[in-house]
């Protein structure tokens, strides 16, 4: 009997759970350690954050789930890797402390034969002074489904005074300046300004969208070239229309040092410092890996083996440093397996990229201005899939070779909300293929392929997103026949 332990319950570590399990059965354990009770379907956090959806219809228990799916489920942080061991035991093994209510503070030890490091993004708030909705400076995030019903209430504060009378500065977007998942503060500036719009207090609203991209349309891939109707447009111009249909303000090239009573202290690319007042603002933080340590059989730490500087995992990855112009594609995992553990994996966010895939930045005064890699959504449900199917066939088909999903070969598809509603909402869809650009390969599309790379704005991509929502729900339930729904 195998033993194959998940650390992390998100989208790749869910995914990864639930196909082992389908494909291993009774014959072998399938084991969860998530810190979480719940699970959360992110993307609609937005519509939490504006007061469309309440918090019930993001979320789902995991004990039940688990328990009726036949899958080991601790309710805790992984603290400790040790990949040899120790000591008289070889085995490796993992060391937990657990958050579950019943035994908060409780430690133990979970051997394994195979270990899938799912364990996604930590938030790091810390990184700017008076980020976030637990500091003195005033923003909420949309990061989890309470942060983004504590959001929901600030709007819904600042919609109430404008209807008293009483303009307000509304500020969305990114809290540092190598933060990622720009995507989603793009969704919600559109979400919070057609909330304002159908209040009826647009006027009395500025809003203004808060990036460290250099340009609109970047969204941390670097942007991308469109074919449509036999015309070629840039995702710069393409969002940059939309801005101006809305009427809101972008601020691009922006680095907040701090944040304090209501004011956003930063920098932009050039060197420059200002200051911008806020009434209501949601800023997303930077991510870096979780709290994790790794030792080897005699106890030594081995860290810094394991993990890059971010706390992310390395995997078979080139971290060799170049030149921006010398980074390839084929520099990009493709199996998510680690270099010196050769049952070790981490996909999804787990995994320390190897460079941006935006051109990288920084101002005159050393501080770094560029969108970090987003590997959230659609990758993740892929590279957790094909790790529970290489390790599936390491139990039941030895001698094959690992699946690959390298992002560089692997395309995505966004479905960015730009306001809900059955008749009056709408979307930014968006594919790219691939996700990585492969200049060598598609050399004269801003390394993408060109029929595979689009965006539209309209009615029916809102369809599309309320779908998707019912859809992955549905999946990440394990309801009959989830496994024929894509990733």
């Amino acid at each position: 009997m195998a033993r194959v332990v998940i650390m992390g319950a998100g989208v790749a570590g869910h995914t990864a759970a639930l196909y082992l399990k389908k494909q291993l059965g009774k014959a072998h354990d399938v084991i969860v350690v998530t810190p979480n009770s719940q699970w959360n379907w992110i993307p609609s956090n937005i519509w939490v954050g504006v007061g469309k959806m309440q918090q019930k219809q993001v979320l789902f228990a995991l004990a039940p789930l688990y328990k009726r799916k036949g899958i080991e489920y601790h309710q805790a942080l992984a603290r400790v890797l040790r990949p040899e061991g120790d000591g008289d035991d070889a085995t490796p093994s993992i060391e937990i402390e657990y958050t579950d209510p019943k035994r908060k503070g409780e430690t133990a030890r979970l051997h394994y034969d195979y270990l899938v490091n799912a364990t996604g993004p930590k938030l790091n708030f810390n990184a700017t002074p008076g980020l976030g909705p637990d500091q003195d400076g005033g923003t909420v995030s949309v990061c989890t489904a309470d942060h983004a019903t504590h959001a929901a209430s600030a709007l819904a504060e600042a919609i109430a005074k404008m209807k008293a009378g009483e303009r307000q500065t509304l500020v969305i977007g990114t809290g540092h300046g190598t933060c990622t998942c720009e995507g989603a503060a793009f969704e919600y500036v559109f979400n919070v300004e057609h909330e304002v719009r159908e209040a009826g207090v647009r006027d009395l609203a500025e809003i203004i969208y808060f990036t460290n991209e250099y340009e609109l349309g970047d969204f941390g891939v670097g942007g991308m070239l469109f074919n449509q109707k036999g015309f070629q447009t840039t995702s710069k111009m393409w969002t940059e229309s939309l801005f101006r249909e809305r009427g809101v303000r972008p601020i691009v090239r922006a680095h907040p040092h701090r944040i304090e009573d209501g004011i956003i202290h930063y920098e932009t690319l050039d060197g420059a410092h200002h200051e911008l007042p806020f009434d209501f603002a949601m800023l997303l933080p930077p991510f870096r890996g979780a709290d994790l340590v790794a030792y080897d059989r005699e106890g030594n730490d081995i860290s810094d083996r394991l993990f890059a500087a971010n706390g992310m995992m390395k995997v078979d990855a080139d971290y060799a440093p170049k030149a921006y112009e010398e980074w390839k594609a084929a520099d990009w995992p493709k199996t998510y397996r680690s270099p010196h553990y050769d049952n070790i994996w981490a996909p999804g966010i787990a995994f320390a990229p190897p460079h941006p895939i935006s051109v990288p930045h920084t101002s005159p005064n050393g501080t770094v201005i560029t969108p970090a890699p987003p590997r959230t959504g659609m990758p993740a449900g892929i590279m957790g899939k094909i790790v529970a199917d290489t390790i599936t066939d390491r139990i039941k088909n030895p001698g094959r070779p690992d699946h690959e999903a390298s992002m560089a070969a692997m395309g995505s598809a966004c479905i960015a909300s730009a306001g809900t509603g059955l008749t009056t909402g709408s979307a930014a869809s968006m594919t790219m293929y691939p996700t990585v650009p492969d200049h060598e390969k598609y050399p004269d599309n801003n390394g993408r392929h060109r029929s595979f790379t689009s965006g539209e704005i309209g009615l029916a991509g809102h369809w599309i997103k309320a779908l998707l929502h019912f859809g992955f729900i549905y999946k990440m339930k394990a309801r009959p026949f989830w496994w024929l729904i894509p990733e």
